[in-house]
């Protein structure tokens, strides 16, 4: 479309910030709705996979990316004891890095930046309270008190998306897979120079990422009744428990534990709006339509991928409906293939019961998932 949109982003989390600097540097007017405060309590780190990094380049932050994190080329498979069972080299997408890994805080810190460079506009501390779609444009009210009049509103509001449910009632609830991920930051360890996953059967996965010369993070997944929560005192112990069959590695990262405080734990659900992902001129992105679990590290590659394509969209599409109709086209088999993969590994590793069509997808396992994922978006 030739003409400059006005958008409104509701989210400003890692696909909702990409959105912002897109659309911005293509000369749109952007504003970002973000209700926290600020973008500092984002957790721990993050694995950015080649395609991710692909739209870091296409966005022009790729470097400060790679300078705020470490970069990785070599997964490491280790037995419990953390003794070397296979090194598996990853692959890139065109002249992109294999990986990276990054702190959260410091990829806000960069997206956020990028886009306030760019042109967009975030307001904090500010949701969306009232919306009204007349076909010709969007009117919306924020919680700050402040109104506007917009072309297009996009949410990249997470798993918990509220404009999901505004969109579609709760036909679409976050669905808990039964299990949880417990994560914690500590000092990288010397050998720790790619991610290295010791596993221990179907009991147990323990995953070393480095995230910056100083620091790595631990992380592993353990089925989790829905109604737990870690012990605010204790958690750091209970994290302990669950990883006692490991050794080496993983038991050093154990003892560099400080305190509960630094154990962040999530529950692992997913989501998927099987209607259109766009209503009027409203449309969700990222997890807001469609929540993967973490097996595959491609939930955040999967949500810069819809912002980028987005934006390339738009810039291609004759109006918004046919920009928004291509958009989707592009995004859904690409997404909807990466729910269903990471769900099979999910159940593989687990050993829970695997449909039909998810065998097949584990005939490809994870080392082919990556090279499928690295042919363009």
């Amino acid at each position: 479309m030739a003409t400059p949109l006005r958008v409104l982003i509701h989210g400003g989390g890692i696909g909702g910030l990409t959105l912002a600097t897109a659309l911005a540097r293509r000369g749109h007017t952007v504003e970002v709705a973000e209700l926290r405060d600020r973008l500092e309590a984002l957790g721990v780190g993050i694995i950015q996979p080649s395609n991710a990094l692909h739209v870091m380049r296409e966005i022009g932050v790729l470097d400060a990316c790679l300078e705020a994190g470490f970069e990785w080329e070599v997964l490491t498979i280790a037995d419990p004891a953390g003794n070397t069972l296979a090194e598996i080299p990853q692959p890139r997408m065109g002249d992109a890095p294999s990986n990276n890994g990054i702190p959260r805080p410091a990829l806000a810190r960069i997206l956020a930046s990028a886009a306030s460079a760019a042109g967009a506009k975030i307001r904090f501390g500010t949701t969306i309270t009232d919306l009204t779609d007349d076909g010709d444009g969007v009117d919306v009210t924020l919680s700050d008190g402040s109104a506007g009049r917009w072309d297009l509103v996009v949410g990249f509001d997470g798993i918990g998306s509220p404009l999901r449910t505004r969109l579609y009632g709760d036909r679409y609830v976050p669905e808990y897979t039964g299990f949880a991920n417990w994560r914690v930051t500590v000092p990288r360890q010397e050998q720790v120079r790619g991610v290295v996953m010791s596993t221990a059967g179907q009991a147990a996965k323990a995953l070393l990422t480095p995230i910056t010369d100083e620091l790595m993070y631990l992380g592993s997944v353990f089925a989790e009744a829905a109604d737990f929560r870690p012990d605010p005192s204790s958690a750091h112990e209970q994290l302990r428990e669950r990883l006692a069959m490991f050794s080496g590695p993983v038991a050093e990262a154990l003892d560099a534990i400080t305190g509960p405080e630094t154990v962040v734990y999530s529950r692992i659900s997913q989501v998927t709006v099987e209607e259109p992902w766009h209503v009027g001129r409203v449309v969700l992105a990222g997890d807001a339509a469609h929540a993967s679990t973490p097996h595959i590290a491609q939930g955040a590659a999967m949500a810069v991928e819809d912002a980028l394509v987005l934006a390339e969209s738009l810039d291609a599409g004759a109006d918004l409906a046919a920009a928004l109709d291509a958009w989707e086209a592009r995004r859904r088999p690409r997404a909807m293939w990466v729910q269903a993969m990471s769900r099979a590994v999910l159940k593989q590793e687990t050993g829970g019961e695997t449909t039909p069509e998810e065998d097949e997808l584990l005939k490809v396992g994870i080392p082919g998932a990556a090279h499928v994922l690295v042919q363009p978006y």
